[in-house]
């Protein structure tokens, strides 16, 4: 199979977050608005090209306050910084369905490489003869590389909000 473009079949992806709160629990949130333009031969993935945008005010943590700070200049300052980009630099296979998957993210302006343990699946094809292939992708961000520094101590000890963000994308795509 030849290099193809690939469409996202938004009603069956996700990208979700989770980070820890008062160092108790998780708070989860999610991305509802995002786009993915993607270049990819299934049978040689290592052509695989790839660069997905977070429109971050679409952020939904089903809280409108805590939406609104975190849009907001203490965190992902979305009036200045209303994307976050994220660009395949990378992509070394682990054998069968896994890889890990290198790219450039920008977040708040700032651009670091990060690596996501990630599945491959596919290509399938759907009951109406539509060629398919699915991504997930996990990985860990740490907010403070960024710039989103905002925090508070507790008086028990510790901080309200945890450094560390776990990423869980999964992305669906159909054959352009």
């Amino acid at each position: 199979m030849a290099a193809n473009n690939w469409v996202l079949d938004k009603s069956h992806s996700g990208i979700t977050f989770s980070v820890r709160h008062m160092m108790i629990t998780n708070v989860r949130g999610s991305f509802n608005e995002f786009d993915a333009v993607v270049s990819a031969d299934p049978d040689n993935l290592s052509s695989l090209e790839a660069t997905i945008t977070i429109d971050v005010n679409s952020i939904n943590t089903k809280d409108e306050g805590r939406d609104g700070h975190l849009k907001s200049p203490d965190f992902f300052n979305a009036e200045q910084f209303p994307s976050i980009v994220f660009k395949k630099t990378a992509l070394e296979s682990k054998g069968g369905e896994d890889y890990k998957l290198t790219g450039d993210i920008t977040i708040a302006g700032v651009t670091k490489s990060i690596t996501l343990n990630t599945e491959i699946a596919g290509p399938a094809k759907d009951p109406w003869g539509n060629i398919k292939f699915g991504v997930i992708a996990d990985g860990v961000i740490n907010r403070s590389e960024f710039g989103l520094t905002y925090n508070a101590a507790l008086e028990t000890g510790g901080i309200l909000i945890g450094d560390a963000i776990k990423v869980h994308v999964e992305l669906e795509f159909a054959q352009a």
